[in-house]
């Protein structure tokens, strides 16, 4: 016999009238935001590996001394404050040919250079003497692929040298102290590197510290959207079991449905995702921005991000059936509260324990330790908002002086489930501005800005250079003051042998001494600032567009989530509203008592997940030996007045729709 399922669920869906397709529309909706913001994140955590993988050929890879085909030497200098990566290759005679590089048609030879597309535009706009000079001049420059750079904005040269050139035969060979891991010098038989380069190493680790902080609230959300419209479902699913209908016909018919509902909204997000991909590839973070096929996650992650959210959607309706399946005429009635247990706050006050006791141990915390303090958090709290929210409605119903509190109040305590959805995202998202505004990790990277540094062997050294280094200047046109170092402490080299070139004026100047000081620098770069605060800076950066990113997918999200479940609740509650309009409640009223069921939740929970924000941001700072960001404190209250007007924006969206339903007041009573 043919199942009655699938016609039945069709008919009623077809039926339900528009009522019925604005709740499934917007339970649609919340499923493809979650597929979305999902998608970003794989994309931005694969994005970033990858990336850093095309940076490991300059790293040198040691080969056993008979097998060396080459000499490699990588450096890094700066222009305009940017990282330049500069790769020096010579052929070893005798030997046989060395593959090409990455990104390279050939193994180059003695006097070429070879641009990244971004450098190559760089030395055509900045006055020679402030770039070009710093290498050989070719007859032409070659143009390094997309095979060999992380990044379209990235800056990149390959020079072919010479066995006995200086820059491959006396680069990096003493590793001296202000070797920051951005210069190295190897014998070579390939470009098998064997780690990223030190600029790009830290990006995946940064990018995958935000997508777990953000991906429980996003899964909240689409675990929220199976709950959307579930009054006006478990009203006529009550109906059907009160008229025969078995408890798994039932439930067959809710995973029909909402399976239906969360493929079209997730298959809409993973559409969005790649419609967007050639926009966010624009987007910077790090060394620039992306290549656009590092932010395609691929067709098999793309389906499992779908059938994730369709799966979780489904379960999350599936699980709302309990009381249609135990009590199906309480529920036509409406006579069931929805009250909460006093197990909720018991099990939240162990995990909270817990945590507390665990964290206690410091250095000792391995990341994915981290992780599953964050995941216990997370959970512990979701499990515990629907209590409190129903013990503010019970506190907010006693002390009550107008009828909008009164609404808002009763609201809370007959579906704290509910009004905890609503206010869910941004709870969650308070941790994440707690813990990124406050907690961003904070290093000195002042000193020295307009010096420019050789290092040399002793004092005797740095006398005879400091001659050479001002004849360079000279001879450059730049006016600098030139000093040896070695007495005084206070300067680049921190008082160790060496020249010091003062030149104040901004980052012309510096990069045209840079370029200028640049034959006396013995094979390497003249030292600055940017070179030896490279990996604060790396760090520091990373961390600021990650919490960027990671604050503003949370608002969203949050935003999405409160204005979805806003809209949705007006519709599962339009009988409630039609009555309330035929004994005579003004509208403003209705919308006042909406307000307030948002915000009396909200001030307490999200002042609680800032809290532990901030809380988990100090035992991270502490690991990596950090100090305190004392000034984000002022970013922290800007972000929970953004947040919570965000909010109240979203909500306030569905102000409309509250007064299309209350419009017909006969019909909503009936």
């Amino acid at each position: 016999m043919r199942s009655p399922v699938l016609p039945l669920t069709w008919h009623l869906a077809h039926r339900s009238g528009r009522r019925g397709l604005q709740s499934q529309l917007i339970a649609a909706a919340t499923a493809a935001v979650g597929a979305l913001v999902l998608l970003i994140m794989l994309a931005a955590a694969f994005g970033s590996g990858s990336r850093a993988e095309r940076t490991s050929w300059r790293a040198p890879h040691a080969a056993p001394a008979g097998q060396a085909t080459a000499v490699q030497a990588m450096t890094t200098t700066f222009v305009r404050h940017q990282p330049l990566t500069v790769v020096n290759l010579a052929q070893l005679p005798g030997r046989s040919p060395t593959p090409a590089p990455p990104g390279l048609r050939g193994f180059p030879k003695k006097g070429e250079v070879y641009l990244s597309p971004a450098l190559a535009e760089l030395v055509h706009r900045l006055p020679g003497g402030q770039l070009a000079a710093r290498f050989p001049k070719p007859a032409s420059y070659g143009t390094i692929g997309a095979a060999g750079l992380a990044s379209p904005d990235e800056l990149v040269a390959v020079i072919g040298r010479a066995p006995t050139d200086p820059t491959v035969s006396k680069a990096a060979e003493d590793g001296d102290i202000f070797d920051t891991g951005l210069t190295e010098r190897a014998t070579v038989a390939g470009f098998t590197g064997s780690r990223p380069s030190q600029l790009t190493s830290s990006d995946q680790r940064t990018v995958l510290l935000g997508a777990v902080l953000l991906v429980i609230p996003v899964l909240v959300l689409v675990s929220a959207a199976g709950r959307l419209g579930a009054a006006q479902r478990e009203q006529r699913l009550a109906a059907l079991r009160l008229a025969g209908a078995t408890p798994s016909q039932i439930i067959a018919m809710t995973a029909v449905e909402a399976t239906a509902v969360g493929a079209a909204g997730a298959l809409t997000g993973a559409l969005a995702y790649g419609l967007l991909v050639p926009a966010l590839a624009q987007v910077p973070y790090g060394i620039g921005g992306w290549y656009t096929g590092d932010l395609w996650v691929g067709l098999p992650w793309l389906l499992t991000v779908v059938a994730t959210v369709t799966a979780l959607l489904t379960v999350s309706a599936i699980s709302m059936l309990r009381q249609v399946a135990s009590s199906p005429l309480g529920v036509a009635q409406q006579a069931t509260p929805r009250r909460t247990r006093m197990i909720r706050l018991v099990l939240f006050a162990a995990a909270l324990c817990w945590i507390l006791v665990t964290t206690q141990a410091g250095d000792s915390l391995t990341t994915r330790q981290l992780v599953a303090l964050l995941i216990v958090f997370y959970s512990a709290y979701w499990m515990f908002g629907p209590w409190v929210v129903d013990r503010l409605g019970r506190i907010a119903g006693r002390l009550a002086r107008r009828p909008a509190t009164l609404l808002a109040a009763r609201r809370l305590s007959d579906d704290p489930r509910g009004a905890w959805r609503t206010v869910s995202g941004l709870v969650l998202a308070g941790f994440v501005a707690g813990f990124f505004s406050v907690g961003a990790t904070a290093f000195d990277t002042s000193g020295h800005e307009d010096q420019v540094a050789i290092a040399t062997a002793d004092t005797t050294s740095a006398r005879h250079a400091a001659e050479t280094a001002r004849a360079l200047l000279r001879q450059a046109g730049v006016t600098a003051r030139v000093s040896v170092s070695g007495e005084n402490s206070d300067n680049l080299l921190f008082g160790t042998p060496g020249v010091i070139a003062e030149v104040p004026g901004g980052p012309e100047r510096l990069d045209a001494t840079v370029t200028a000081l640049a034959p006396a620098a013995n094979g390497a770069y003249p030292l600055t600032q940017d070179y030896l605060s490279a990996q604060d800076i790396v760090v520091v950066d990373r961390i600021t567009s990650v919490s960027t990113a990671t604050l503003g997918l949370s608002f969203f999200v949050a935003a999405s989530s409160a204005g979805l479940t806003a809209a949705a609740s007006v519709l599962d509650r339009r009988r409630i509203y039609g009555l309330l309009r035929l004994a005579g409640t003004p509208l403003k009223v209705l919308d006042r008592a909406r307000t307030r069921e948002t915000a009396i939740p909200l001030v307490v929970l999200a002042g609680g997940t800032i809290a532990a924000g901030v809380y988990g941001a100090y035992q991270l700072n502490k690991l990596v030996g950090a100090s305190f960001n004392t000034s984000g404190a002022i970013e922290l209250a800007v972000c929970t007045a953004v947040g919570a007007l965000v909010m109240f924006a979203a909500i306030g969206g569905s102000r409309p729709l509250l007064r299309r339903v209350t419009a017909d007041r006969e019909q909503n009573a009936e």
